[in-house]
């Protein structure tokens, strides 16, 4: 293909064209001369009707880039479609009436398949390649540059939800030390006023000190309702943990079930959209005189 444009002008920045939007309607295929064929005379159709009641057809501005075709109000620049390259996969303009040009696009939302019908003024077969040469670029970006980038990406937002994870893990564990320190408090001052209520008053000397006892301090801890206070539990030497019970974290230890669904979902359907490819056609709509009279 001989493109119009150089690459910078639709990586960097958009082609705009000024187009009048004869509507949307649902297709039932994502590709075909056929299909495309009965949607614009459906939309011609409705919109004779339209005119004959005084309605004028609206304007609107193209925008073309490799992030895909956005449809703007031209006074207010308000995106009223955004169609993205990989969900358009089929695009032709009339050989016989410039004007009249269309593409089909997959909604994002619905995921029905939707072709658009616009006339714009005898040039349909520029805008058409200019669709055809940013979706080329679109697609050679994501296998040369964007494949890695969108690994990368994907890659650190698995670390971070297992970072995310951990500090939760973490914040739980805090929590349970903290109930057992307050337990443990609580039941120390429960049983203090019981071992003091007949104190054993220790022997002293004539200036009234207690002799010195070779007898271990520890046996002066109190015991808790008979028993001595459970051990403190040992560390796991097959296991190494931080200080609040969590494995460290191993950012080799992440499998490709740890990534996010939506970001593997949207791979796929980027790599789905680009694999059906953009199929680019030039055709007759018009096979009638009164389809000529937009």
């Amino acid at each position: 293909k001989t493109w119009m444009h150089t690459p910078e002008a639709l990586s960097k920045h958009y082609i705009p064209y000024n187009a009048k939007f004869l509507g949307s309607t649902e297709v039932e295929q994502p590709k075909g001369t056929e299909v495309v064929r009965d949607a614009v005379r459906k939309l011609k159709f409705a919109r004779h009707i339209k005119k004959s009641e005084g309605q004028k057809i609206p304007k609107v501005e193209l925008q073309i880039s490799i992030y895909g075709v956005k449809i703007l109000e031209p006074k207010t620049k308000e995106v009223q479609h955004n169609c993205q390259l990989h969900r358009i996969s089929f695009c032709a303009d009339d050989k016989t009436d410039k004007r009249i040009f269309t593409f089909i696009c997959k909604d994002s939302e619905s995921n029905k398949h939707l072709c658009y019908v616009f006339d714009s003024e005898k040039c349909a077969e520029e805008i058409t390649l200019t669709i055809g040469q940013a979706f080329d670029l679109a697609y050679r970006k994501f296998l040369e540059s964007g494949g890695k980038d969108v690994e990368t990406r994907k890659q650190i937002a698995g670390l971070q939800k297992r970072i995310q994870d951990l500090e939760t893990e973490n914040t739980e564990l805090k929590n349970k030390v903290q109930d057992l320190e307050n337990q443990l408090r609580i039941t120390q001052v429960s049983t203090s006023p019981a071992s003091s209520v007949t104190p054993k008053s220790p022997s002293t000397d004539i200036f009234d000190m207690i002799p010195f006892s070779p007898v271990s301090h520890q046996s002066s801890i109190p015991t808790h309702n008979g028993t001595q206070p459970p051990p403190v539990p040992s560390r796991s030497a097959e296991i190494k943990r931080d200080l609040f019970g969590a494995e460290p974290f191993d950012p080799f230890n992440c499998g490709a079930g740890d990534f996010p669904p939506d970001i593997q979902s949207k791979l796929d359907e980027m790599q789905e959209g680009f694999k059906m490819g953009l199929t680019l056609e030039g055709t007759v709509f018009c096979l009638d005189p009164v389809d000529s009279r937009c």
